[in-house]
């Protein structure tokens, strides 16, 4: 396991500071705000310490302040129900006090049912995609210096975009982005922390979906975007250290507001899991 990839799951095993209370540090992504998913992961994991022999299979989520890097995260669970199949429970995170993020997670016992899915779309395999990291080794050069390290830094997931845009020139594109996603190194075999790992990766890429007919990026002047709420469903087992396909469009954006899907697919074309996010996109005066 690479070092950075075993920072990452130091980031997600929170401590225990009371019942059901933990705290979690926080890492600094290079971003202004403590980066929207490592919030979604710990908390989900702050919840799954609560539940036995049961996976989470849904998780949904509002980002209510923005976090800052330099503070650990306190999380509060509440235990809403313990059913024969189903257990939810709802996480409170904050920061001096203060809530920045609220969540439910519900959990359900192993299964079996109906089964079908939407089919794969077609996608070039990620053995021939350059990875975002080589991608900001290649623009370091046009970068302003405080971002270059951030554009080269080692990453815990490696991410490889299908068809990424010129970040400096961005053109109008048609709201659907690919991405392929995977841990750097091996993981052990807990199904709950590929869980966390999913859901703390699937902040990345999504929100920039709803950015694309305008020709925009994050980096655009005058451009105001975060994520607002959060939504995921854990469709079927996974792991997090193969590849994982993630698919995504934007049926709509209005009233500042961009609204984004995504579906996770393993390399065997099996849907995995899904996401729902609208995000603030902004687009101020002057």
């Amino acid at each position: 396991m690479l070092e950075v990839t075993k920072k990452l799951l130091e980031l997600l095993d929170l401590s225990p500071i009371g019942d059901d209370h933990f705290q979690g540090d926080s890492e600094d992504l290079g971003f202004p705000n403590v980066f929207g998913g490592q919030v979604l992961g710990q908390a989900l994991m702050a919840a799954s310490r609560t539940v036995e022999d049961r996976l989470c299979h849904s998780l949904h989520a509002y980002f209510l302040r923005p976090g800052n890097h330099s503070m650990p995260i306190d999380y509060e669970v509440q235990r809403v129900r313990d059913g024969g199949s189903f257990t939810v429970r709802r996480v409170i995170a904050r920061q001096g006090g203060k809530e920045i993020l609220t969540g439910s997670m519900s959990f359900q016992v192993d299964e079996q049912g109906l089964e079908h899915q939407l089919d794969m779309p077609e996608t070039p395999a990620p053995e021939t995609l350059k990875s975002e990291q080589e991608m900001g080794r290649l623009l370091a050069p046009k970068l302003p210096e405080h971002m270059r390290e951030t554009a080269t830094r080692d990453r815990p997931i490696e991410i490889r975009p299908v068809n990424p845009v010129d970040p400096f020139n961005p053109e109008k594109r048609p709201p659907y982005k690919q991405s392929w996603f995977r841990a750097q190194g091996s993981l052990p075999d807990d199904p709950v922390l590929h869980r966390c790992l999913l859901t703390y990766a699937s902040d990345f890429q999504l929100l920039g979906t709803s950015l694309r007919p305008h020709g925009k990026t994050f980096m655009s002047r005058n451009m105001q975007v975060a994520s607002l709420d959060h939504a995921i469903w854990f469709h079927r087992d996974f792991r997090m250290d193969e590849w994982l396909l993630y698919d995504k469009d934007s049926p709509s954006a209005s009233a500042g507001r961009g609204f984004n899907r995504g579906n996770f697919f393993n390399q065997d074309g099996v849907l995995v899991a899904s996401t729902v996010q609208e995000a603030l996109i902004r687009q101020r005066s002057g």
